[in-house]
């Protein structure tokens, strides 16, 4: 039996940069002759000039903030809001659609009608499933997309599914322990909570062994504790804009990035990549036709993890959720967010990490930008001054700046720091 889903997952990493460098272009050509909101973000861009990842940067970041906005604006004539080339009779690519999902906002997902449309299917195969198995999935079939998600991954494997959805535990444990399923998929909580009930009441679950979890942070204290009763939890990252976007194996040494997606890590709030293993928020273009949305900002923090998977798959590495890049911060009644941070870096080229220090009390607090500079750097008497002149344009509030040395600020994508005092 095969350890892996298919040759895509083992193939050289050149050959499949040159792969996602060359379908790059059809990408962005497809988005502009297909989705209106692309065509206005993408105006003046030539597709066959965006064939590398410099080109790709160059690109705007679309943040889910402006996807809602787009979509809020468009609502009775795109539910959409511009995104999506598929649809049904009344909007302006009707057909392809195969179901509809809200998301808190709410946003409207698409989804189409291709085998496994959220490419789950590799994640599930690498946490175990194979074709036979009988799914427990326990996500929400209601509104959201993730019940859709992981049972059209199975389908595609071969897997029958139990469509459980959320809550109703008493009923949800009866069903396991009347169909004994091979494998559950859910948030890791609610498996636990299965799991200690079927446990009270002597309720044996032999055939359960496996398990694809995600929605929840699932550390290895809790997976270690899913493996003492004989579960297998493996962790998947995905999103309802984007599906699956990286997964664990059973390396269990971070998250390998799916072959549908290029990933890059740019500056929380910016649209730079970071050097590689530094911290920063999540970036994805996906090469979905019917959805193709480009440099989408997930707002999820990440880092990229150095050097191959030990489970011999060939792509690239994400360390796993590391939190949230939005971290917005009210001072003085003016809200700051690492997207002003940002611009304050692009005045100075050559900074290192920053970091903004919030200390004292509510409506008296004290700013203090800590800035990583060369040494060259902070011989220039009057960059802590034009750093501070920044800040208070882009910002509209004072700071005080400390130079540091490179590599003295934590490595932890966090660009505010609030350390005020509450008490």
């Amino acid at each position: 039996m095969s350890e892996f889903y298919d040759a895509l997952e083992t193939r050289d990493p050149g050959a499949r940069e040159a792969a996602l460098m060359a379908a790059l272009p059809q990408v962005v050509a497809r988005a502009q002759a297909h989705s209106s909101a692309a065509a206005e973000l993408l105006a003046g861009v030539q597709p066959q000039d965006v064939g590398s990842r410099a080109a790709l940067a160059q690109l705007p970041v679309l943040r889910k903030s402006e996807l809602l906005q787009r979509q809020r604006e468009r609502r009775h004539g795109d539910p959409f809001g511009g995104f999506a080339a598929i649809g049904w009779n009344g909007l302006p690519r009707p057909g392809g659609a195969r179901r509809v999902f809200q998301s808190p906002g709410p946003l409207y997902e698409p989804e189409g009608t291709a085998p496994d449309w959220w490419r789950m299917a590799r994640a599930l195969f690498a946490a175990g499933f194979r074709s036979g198995d009988l799914v427990h999935n326990s996500f929400s079939y209601h509104l959201t997309p993730a019940g859709s998600i992981m049972e059209t991954g199975a389908h595609a494997l071969g897997c029958a599914v139990f469509p459980g959805g959320v809550g109703n535990t008493e009923l949800q444990l009866q069903a396991m322990a009347e169909l004994q399923p091979h494998g559950y998929v859910g948030t890791p909580s609610f498996l636990k909570i299965l799991l200690e009930r079927a446990a009270e009441q002597g309720t044996a679950l032999p055939q359960l062994s496996k398990a694809l979890v995600s929605g929840e942070a699932c550390p290895p204290s809790l997976q270690a504790w899913f493996a003492a009763r004989g579960v297998q939890a493996f962790q998947c990252y995905a999103t309802a804009d984007l599906g699956l976007i990286a997964y664990e194996t059973a390396a269990r040494q971070g998250l390998v990035v799916d072959e549908g997606v290029i990933v890059e890590i740019v500056q929380p709030g910016g649209s730079e990549p970071v050097a590689e293993g530094e911290i920063g928020e999540v970036v994805v273009t996906t090469l979905n036709p019917d959805y193709p949305l480009i440099r989408f900002g997930t707002g999820d923090l990440s880092a990229v993890l150095p050097g191959a998977c030990p489970s011999g798959r060939s792509n690239v590495r994400l360390r796993g959720w590391l939190g949230r890049a939005d971290q917005a911060t009210k001072v003085r009644g003016m809200f700051v967010h690492p997207g002003q941070l940002a611009q304050v870096a692009q005045r100075h080229p050559g900074l290192g990490r920053l970091r903004l220090v919030v200390s004292g009390e509510p409506a008296a607090e004290k700013l203090l930008l800590r800035a990583e500079v060369t040494e060259s750097q902070a011989q220039a008497l009057e960059l802590a001054q034009l750093l501070a002149a920044s800040v208070r344009e882009v910002t509209k509030l004072r700071a005080e700046v400390e130079l540091c040395t490179p590599g003295s600020l934590p490595n932890d994508g966090k660009l505010i720091e609030d350390s005020r005092r509450y008490d």
